[in-house]
């Protein structure tokens, strides 16, 4: 396949370097490869009389305009290429394999065939995947993908709005089962209440959390898929119920958390008869022999590798004032490697809201990475929120630079003032609205371009410093929306 790249005199470097003999280059009479028109391109075509046919030309990525004219005139397609020179090493290799967009960056389009492929392995690997046991469905253990459980903290004293918003946004970021979590003062009626109302509301699997043998007894009557959970101090009163029912349950150690208790529990499960077992050697916090309990899973995992194992990752992220994302995709890796078959995590306190979606992509990368047996990288999917994959090249600072200071002088745009804040989508816990208010308009937007572009459409902004010190503004509060952080106008982000 013969393959012409179209760049600017300033990329020309770049491009040459990062295409190799993959394919040849053109470079038309510009500075900025960016503003590339069909003229510009025809024009340099024919004044490099070219001798070869060529199948296929690639545009810059950032390219607007319609080349389908072009196109005609010398005989191929015209499609656009990456945003950036650096990744056409990437993308040259894909193009005999997809059809290139005339309207889609090569590299977002990739990222986007790359990403599907992925999905789709994982969805026929489940299909095929033999479980150890089912709940609604949901596979747990053998083969299956490790699932995320969200624990809503304080379930049972919700009301139904409440608890309804709750399951939908548990659900919409990715968690399979969904936890009901009692407290201390939760009363028995609650608990039927909670349990019944919730398998309306869903057709994940509900569990019950907690070790009272009476909110368990109601919990099974009203329902409940898994109890969580058992040991040997409720065993005898709650086991018998749970083994009448049908219904699954974690087993845990006793308090100390040895292995030996956690083996002599589930023994007296199976004795009581209760079939669908699911073992929680318990992993503790940093600081509190984290170590000895990933050692404790995987010595269980040794011995019993067909029971399905309960991993407790919020036991962990809960209890440390760092970025749960990186933390979420380590200690899944762990769980891959000890057994574990579901991932728990209350998403309780506010530096680990987006656990629940950040378990579910990372226990994918882990299914993706065992179905390759690779590492988890280049993979399709990622994890990648603040850091690069792929670094742009660092530009320097010109010789007659003027050294940047703050303007001194501010003044009212007589247009009036307009006050910014973010409304974020409670449901998926990503992305929202931006708000913009003016007292003659308020609006709102995805993102900072569209609603700085209304803003001046509708001439609520007549000052550049005004517009300068807006476009500053609402890009913070947008990314505030993508970091799923809070947002307040003037404060530093």
């Amino acid at each position: 396949m013969n393959i012409l790249i179209a760049t600017g005199r300033l990329a020309e470097n770049t491009v040459r370097k990062a295409t190799g003999k993959k394919a040849d280059v053109l470079v038309a009479d510009i500075d900025i490869a960016a503003f590339i028109t069909p003229k510009k391109l025809l024009r340099s075509f024919q004044e490099a009389n070219l001798s070869k046919d060529y199948d296929l030309i690639l545009i810059p990525g950032l390219v607007p305009g319609d080349f389908s004219k072009a196109s005609k005139e010398l005989g191929c397609k015209i499609r656009l290429g990456p945003k950036h020179a650096y990744d056409l090493g990437f993308v040259l290799p894909f193009a005999e394999k997809i059809e290139f967009s005339e309207k889609v960056p090569a590299c977002e389009l990739l990222a986007d065939v790359r990403k599907e492929l992925a999905l789709e392995l994982i969805r026929k690997t489940e299909e095929e995947a033999i479980s150890a046991l089912t709940l609604r469905e949901i596979k747990l253990g053998g083969e299956a993908c490790m699932k995320v459980m969200g624990e809503i903290v304080g379930a049972m004293e919700m009301d139904a709005g409440m608890l309804q918003v709750k399951i939908e946004a548990f659900i919409a970021r990715g968690a399979d089962i969904i936890d009901l979590g009692a407290t201390l003062n939760t009363l028995p009626e609650q608990v039927q209440r909670t349990v019944s109302l919730a398998k309306t509301l869903t057709l994940a699997p509900i569990s019950i959390d907690t070790l009272d043998p009476e909110l368990i007894k109601e919990g099974v009557k009203a329902g409940a898929d898994l109890v969580l959970s058992l040991n040997s101090t409720n065993m005898e009163t709650a086991g018998p119920i749970v083994a009448g029912a049908g219904t699954a349950a974690v087993v845990i150690p006793d308090e100390g958390n040895s292995l030996e208790s956690l083996i002599r529990n589930i023994k007296a499960a199976h004795r009581l008869g209760i079939d669908k077992i699911i073992a929680d050697p318990v992993l503790d916090p940093v600081g509190h022999n984290i170590t000895e309990s990933i050692i404790r899973y995987h010595a269980f995992h040794k011995i019993y590798p067909h029971i399905p194992v309960f991993f407790g990752v919020g036991n962990v992220t809960e209890l440390m004032d760092v970025d749960t994302i990186g933390v979420n995709a380590a200690l899944c890796g762990i769980g891959i490697e000890v057994g574990a078959s579901i991932l728990f995590t209350p998403e309780f306190s506010d530096k680990a809201q987006g656990s629940i979606r950040e378990l579910k992509r990372a226990s994918e990368m882990m299914q993706l990475s065992s179905i390759r047996e690779s590492s988890p990288k280049d993979l399709g999917l990622d994890l990648l929120c603040i850091k690069e994959k792929r670094r742009r090249p660092d530009g320097s600072i010109p010789g007659n630079a003027i050294r940047a200071q703050a303007s001194k002088n501010w003044r009212v745009d007589p247009a009036g003032p307009i006050r910014i804040w973010i409304v974020p989508d409670s449901i998926s816990g990503n992305g929202g609205l931006i708000v913009a208010e003016h007292e003659k308009a308020s609006v709102a937007g995805k993102n900072a371009r569209e609603v700085m572009d209304t803003l001046l459409e509708l001439k609520l902004v007549s000052c550049l410093d005004h517009a300068a010190y807006l476009g500053r503004e609402l890009e913070k509060a947008e990314l505030a929306l993508c970091f799923n952080r809070s947002y307040a106008q003037d404060d530093v982000f």
